[in-house]
């Protein structure tokens, strides 16, 4: 008789239980019997889909990142690359804020249950920043940054909007510097201190919050795998 093929949905929630449990209640709420209990299964569900417990703390990290490039990809490309790099970066803050518990799992290092994430395994998470790379090159052959290496930009990009929304997650940010006001904020005085003029970049972060509804919130990241065994 051939193994029973599982719903997709099925290792999905087993991913994001154990990714809540262990963001909420740490490292010793993490077991297979905690997991399955949880998602109404079995324990032989995890070590099917995932071949031990270390395997699915490393698909939490995947999975987290997978979820974001798929928000990165539905930024469209348009004539004005610093609103599209605003974009970006409300893509990375609406997926941190859409999955917090991934979130959290995604940077967690050796902190994840008594396991690290390998040098292959954390490329599940630069190779997100390509697509951000990219446009920052446009954003400098358009004038609009300074001449420049646009990896730097990238990442400047990326460790201070990881920064805040670090924090937001963490309840940090209040009245009066709420957490949305200092992310306004903070895009127009990333895109200035790239290059951009105050009254250009204003512009440009200003026009790429209307997109984020329509190109962002509204993608449906896809499960990565659609034939797991249970």
């Amino acid at each position: 008789m051939s193994p029973r093929r599982s719903k997709p949905q099925t290792r999905s929630a087993l991913v994001d239980i154990a990714a809540r449990l262990l963001a909420d209640e740490g490292p010793q709420a993490l077991s297979a019997r905690r997991v399955a209990a949880e998602a109404g299964t079995s324990t032989m569900a995890v070590y099917t889909n995932f071949g031990a417990m270390s395997g699915l703390v490393r698909e939490m990290a995947y999975e987290g990142f997978a979820r974001l490039e798929a928000y990165f990809s539905r930024v469209a490309r348009t004539g004005d690359p610093v609103a599209d790099m605003a974009l970006f970066g409300r893509a990375y803050r609406h997926n941190a804020l859409t999955n917090p518990h991934l979130y959290a799992v995604m940077f967690g290092g050796s902190s994840l249950a008594g396991f690290s994430l390998t040098a292959e395994d954390r490329q599940h998470g630069r190779y997100t920043l390509s697509t951000v790379v990219e446009c920052a090159t446009r954003c400098i052959a358009a004038g609009r940054f300074r001449a420049g290496d646009p990896e730097l930009v990238a990442h400047q990009l990326w460790t201070a909007i990881h920064g805040l929304v670090t924090l937001e997650l963490g309840d940090y940010l209040i009245e009066p510097c709420d957490a949305g006001r200092v992310f306004e904020a903070q895009l127009t005085g990333l895109m200035v201190g790239a290059g951009d003029t105050v009254e250009e970049a204003t512009r440009s972060v200003a026009s790429s919050l209307p997109r984020l509804a329509g190109e962002v919130e509204d993608a449906a990241p896809p499960a990565r795998h659609q034939t797991a065994l249970h």
